[in-house]
């Protein structure tokens, strides 16, 4: 927490305070082992729906049109509805 502070204060002030007004339940969270941290991160279904279409656009820096964009976060979002109905697992094991 203090070297992100010490490298990025300057740009990103909030974040600092955020963490150190919230640090423990900062602790608690990354007290879980990494794959129950992911589950965690990934978990959230309109933040997943976020990420999924920034991708998605991020790829392609130019639309020709906006159907185009339409298209492409479409399709994005099709794949991933796939994954989104798969049960997270932890070695091995389905929860």
């Amino acid at each position: 927490m203090d070297a992100f502070a010490k490298v990025r204060d300057d740009k990103y002030p909030q974040i600092s305070k955020s963490w150190r007004a919230h640090r423990e339940n900062l602790n608690t969270l990354f007290s879980y082992p990494p794959d129950i941290r992911k589950a965690i991160y990934t978990t959230n279904a309109i933040e997943s729906l976020n990420c999924v279409i920034r991708a998605a656009i991020k790829k392609r820096k130019v639309f020709p049109t906006d159907d185009s964009v339409r298209k492409v976060i479409y399709l994005a979002i099709k794949d991933a509805s796939k994954k989104w109905s798969m049960p997270i697992t932890f070695n091995n094991w389905a929860v």
